[in-house]
């Protein structure tokens, strides 16, 4: 190919390069999913038809082939019928680049993921909530757990999804549990798209809750919903089963009555001052006609030029005064907005296009094992530095996305990448920070 001259000097390229990567430090998470035994850890629990004998890609080396992929940016399988030849995709699957059998392509994915059966699909699931509990060197005194779901929106005939009027769109509303502190994912569930019931939720809690006490029993559980989730059976569950909860509560004619004191103190003190803003916090005993008992309900008062927004939560916790319980607590759980956004847009966890729901659900347990890879990545990076705070995207753009060049030899495999690489002193620090210990 001839490219314009530049300072009169002809350019002519051509693709002879040599075998190349535009994915170089995919090995970096390649390292990543070795300490954390993801493929191994949900391997065993999917049951492998075929015949040992004529086994070519195992059941471990297809699931680590699509979560590095994902973490890559290749959010569908299709991807893998080009990728499966690629030399740094090869290497950090554990197979030599140009010597070495190449990946597992599309159609051996699709088969995999339609795969499992129901119980081996929640096995799956349950092994990312043991996973996130393993994460942790030693039980941890107290987490705080944050649930919520998130639109799906499903453009072909998938079973479960479901017309959703709020959104105007047929869905899937997948629940995503998260804890927010460590940015540590917890579980993801296919939901259909709608409103789940508040028996249905208390089932799910309680199957969660359950895994997580097999690991951590004296462990204490916060666990902050929305209004939707803070049902009546939902929060009889976690009384009797003592987990703390701090639940969004839609407002009505009692609760502003029960707040309207504080509520006309507010308006009268912005009045007076001209203020552009006045809050104050209240709380009160509340008890609606669904309740078997009344409980705690902490509320924030806020009067502004445009009128007044109030804000009611209800919690079994007893200490802290309503402004901690609303702007402390309750308010961090806004993190998991910004986490669920990582999941679905970032490492696009929303294309549940199989048919199946439990096809889809296999789907959401690998982006969920994608995002584990990445998140350890962000963690690994010392935090004095810019890309400590940064998104995937742009960790995937920074210190993923980079040219190499890879040749094999009869004794070792050389990766050179970019001398003029700006990351590669930070790459070369990870490299050798996340590397097993060893001879």
């Amino acid at each position: 190919m001839h490219l314009p001259s530049v300072q009169r000097k002809k350019i002519t390229a051509a693709f002879d390069g040599g075998r190349m990567t535009s994915d170089g430090g995919v090995m970096l998470l390649a390292a990543i999913e070795a300490s954390l035994g993801i493929a191994a850890r949900l391997a065993p629990l999917i049951t492998d038809p075929r015949n040992p004998a004529l086994v070519t890609h195992s059941v471990a080396d297809i699931l680590r082939a699509r979560m590095l992929a994902i973490a890559c940016g290749y959010e569908d399988g299709d991807d893998l019928d080009h990728l499966r030849t690629d030399p740094g995709f090869k290497l950090a699957c554990g197979r030599l680049p140009d010597s070495g059998r190449d990946l597992c392509s599309q159609p051996t994915v699709s088969r995999l993921k339609s795969a499992p059966g129901l119980r081996e699909v929640i096995g799956l699931t349950y092994a990312m909530v043991d996973l996130y509990c393993a994460s942790y060197d030693r039980p941890p005194r107290a987490v705080t757990l944050d649930i919520d779901d998130t639109v799906d929106v499903v453009h072909g005939h998938q079973q479960l999804s479901l017309f959703n009027g709020h959104y105007d769109e047929r869905c899937f509303l997948p629940i995503h549990v998260y804890d927010t502190v460590t940015l540590r994912p917890v579980a993801m569930l296919l939901q259909p798209g709608t409103t789940p019931s508040g028996i249905e939720v208390r089932n799910h809690l309680r199957r969660l809750v359950r895994r997580i006490r097999q690991h951590w029993p004296h462990t204490r559980l916060t666990i902050r919903d929305d209004g939707h989730y803070g049902r009546p059976e939902v929060m009889a569950w976690y009384e009797a089963n003592a987990v703390d909860y701090i639940l969004g509560l839609p407002g009505n004619k009692v609760l502003t009555r029960l707040v309207e004191p504080a509520a006309d103190d507010v308006r009268v003190r912005r009045a007076e001052a001209q203020a552009p803003v006045v809050r104050r916090y209240t709380e009160a005993r509340y008890g609606a006609k669904s309740w078997q008992c009344e409980r705690r309900v902490a509320a924030r008062i806020e009067a502004t030029t445009k009128g007044l927004d109030i804000r009611v939560v209800v919690t079994n916790i007893v200490g802290g005064g309503a402004e901690w319980l609303y702007d402390i607590l309750y308010y961090a759980r806004g993190q998991a907005g910004n986490l669920i956004k990582l999941h679905k847009t970032q490492l696009a966890s929303d294309r549940t296009s199989c048919r199946s729901p439990l096809a889809n659900q296999v789907r959401l347990v690998l982006h969920t094992g994608a995002f584990w890879l990445m998140l350890r990545l962000h963690d690994a990076i010392p935090k004095p530095l810019a890309l400590a705070c940064a998104e995937f995207t742009t960790l995937r753009m920074r210190l993923i996305k980079i040219g190499a060049r890879i040749a094999e030899t009869a004794s070792r495999v050389r990766i050179a990448f970019a001398a003029a690489h700006p990351e590669g002193a930070l790459f070369a620090s990870l490299a050798r920070c996340l590397h097993p210990a060893g001879p």
